[in-house]
């Protein structure tokens, strides 16, 4: 692959909640990043594809979006350098099957990604990122898209088409990429970081897929940093001024 066509776009929002599916007893966690399973998602609401109600219903081995849309190439270039605020929430909720406690109330406690925004590019190789692509240039969906949850709605903006291609001289990557295909530029044994350059360092197990059983999530160690990088194995790609791997 070469040269290469990819749909680029702002997602943000006020809140965020991309629910971790450890169970707590204190309350429910996000993961600190959207993923691309939750991506996934998002771009199969736009698309009208159904999710995991209609997987029931159908008896399918993965629900729609994860079926069409699974092939999709995707890099993500969190802001903040990929550290977002988070803040418990507590809600109530009162409905009569909510509690078997006294008065039927339950006391929800979520984790909420507080202003999180990233910049999303798509690789368009294939007939669903082509549909994808046209929709959210005519500012079209078919249901409402939302950062993991309907309490948080996704704002889109900035959507448009950008070349690429392949590239050999980078010192870094400016998107997530996958740990264990990096190698940093080391000394004798550790990291080298320039202490004149204020060095950032996100890193997370985050879905990248869902395994065919129980639908599960895939977890894979991802990182995104400004520290020097002496190899990455896998292709990167130049788009515009920003150096980007596939996820």
């Amino acid at each position: 692959m070469g040269e290469l066509k990819v749909l680029r776009f702002q997602l943000s929002g006020r809140t965020a909640f991309f629910k971790k599916p450890e169970v707590n007893t204190y309350g429910y966690f996000t993961y600190g990043m959207v993923h691309k399973v939750a991506l996934l998602g998002i771009f199969g609401a736009i698309l009208g594809y159904g999710g995991y109600t209609k997987q029931h219903r159908d008896k399918t081995d993965y629900p729609e979006f994860y079926e069409k849309l699974s092939g999709l190439k995707i890099p993500i270039l969190p802001a903040e350098n990929g550290c977002f605020a988070k803040k418990m929430q507590n809600f109530n909720n009162s409905v009569g099957y909510a509690s078997f406690e006294q008065g039927g109330n339950l006391i929800v406690r979520e984790q909420w990604l507080e202003n999180p925004k990233w910049i999303i590019y798509v690789l368009i190789d294939r007939p669903e990122a082509q549909a994808l692509s046209k929709a959210m240039l005519q500012n079209k969906c078919v249901y409402i898209p939302y950062l993991g949850s309907n309490d948080h709605p996704a704002d889109i903006t900035g959507v448009e088409i950008l070349e690429g291609k392949e590239t050999v001289n980078y010192d870094k990557i400016d998107t997530l990429f996958y740990r264990n295909k990096v190698s940093y530029q080391a000394k004798k044994g550790s990291v080298f970081f320039n202490m004149n350059v204020k060095i950032h360092k996100y890193e997370e197990y985050l879905p990248v897929a869902l395994d065919e059983a129980l639908n599960q999530y895939i977890l894979k160690p991802l990182v995104y940093t400004n520290a020097k990088i002496e190899r990455y194995e896998d292709k990167v790609y130049t788009i515009v001024d920003k150096v980007v791997a596939f996820i």
